[in-house]
């Protein structure tokens, strides 16, 4: 069974290295291969991938410029930590710790678009009682611009909350299929399992790449796509097999340099271009640990620092 699990909680970490790939239109030659494809990915890891790929987008656009953007944990500024209670200094350090990675993770794939689709539907129940109340004669054409204007503030596109829509439906199905032919509990043991494992796991790479020893944290006063790319995205020495499960995803700066690369050529172009990458960060495995103390950002000194640091220096 052990040998089993591994494998699925590898092989679904590749899966959502591809949607990623998708999610960049890269995968494919066409647009829509790379929607397709990366739908059918996104019900394999419970997880809308249109939402997702827009929300990847911004990171993306904005990597390195910390005050738009502070990374997958949302970071906060050493200020910010100070002003904080004890006690919510202390939720914080908890919430960030290396072994939240796995309930943090299973939430975010398993639990998280659920909970967006229940919340955005009871708001536009609540809005269209909240109109009818106001408007009581709103005629049908009246209702329908109401539908199609309305916002929701846990989506931002009508195509986004289709993609989340079909991804529930999907997904949930597929549970109760599999439960149905498993077994509720042998189910929810193994899927809980592989989720949890398998999220960690990119969460985990994905955070390592960009908070590091050394990273490029610039305000948005003077900030640089290219150093963004360069010095705020580090590059991992994996094993071979794991390059191959994470897409050669370990290749980050030339990814951030151009995310129309394709997986399939992201070491060539690296190796490629490894003269113009010497200024890049190089982490090993044993590396990743040190790189979950620093969950500060010192707005000052433009660098990232752990919480000792910063109670050392405002000391």
């Amino acid at each position: 069974m052990a040998p089993v699990l591994l494998a699925l909680v590898l092989f679904s970490a590749r899966s959502f290295s591809l949607m990623h790939d998708c999610g960049h239109n890269t995968l494919w030659s066409t647009t829509w291969c790379n929607r397709l494809t990366g739908f059918v990915l996104g019900c394999l890891n419970a997880i809308p991938q249109f939402p997702w790929s827009r929300g990847h987008a911004f990171h993306h656009k904005h990597n390195g410029n910390w005050d738009v953007y502070r990374g997958p944990s949302s970071l906060l500024s050493v200020n910010q930590f100070l002003k904080l209670s004890p006690a919510a200094q202390w939720r914080y350090r908890v919430i960030r710790h290396p072994l939240m990675l796995f309930p943090g993770g299973f939430f975010y794939l398993v639990i998280r678009p659920r909970l967006q689709l229940l919340l955005g539907v009871a708001e536009f129940i609540g809005a269209a009682i909240k109109h009818a109340v106001q408007f009581p004669r709103t005629s049908p054409q009246g209702w329908r611009r109401f539908v199609l204007s309305f916002k929701s503030s846990h989506w931002y596109t009508t195509g986004e909350w289709m993609d989340l829509l079909a991804n529930n439906v999907v997904v949930i199905a597929s549970w109760y299929w599999m439960a149905s032919w498993l077994g509720l509990g042998l189910f929810l043991s193994c899927y809980s399992f592989v989720m949890a494992c398998s999220a960690a796991m990119f969460i985990c790479v994905f955070f390592v790449q960009h908070n590091f020893s050394g990273s490029y944290t610039s305000g948005t006063e003077g900030w640089s796509y290219f150093k963004g790319a360069i010095e705020g995205s580090s590059n991992l020495v994996l094993p071979g097999f794991l390059n191959w499960f994470t897409a050669d995803i370990a290749f980050h700066s030339v990814h951030h340099l151009c995310e129309r690369i394709p997986n399939y050529r992201l070491r060539e172009c690296h190796l490629l271009h490894s003269e113009l990458l010497k200024r890049c960060t190089y982490l090993r495995l044993s590396d990743i640990p040190r790189c979950f103390d620093l969950i500060l950002w010192d707005s000052d000194a433009l660098e990232l620092v752990s919480i000792h640091q910063a109670q050392m220096k405002a000391s």
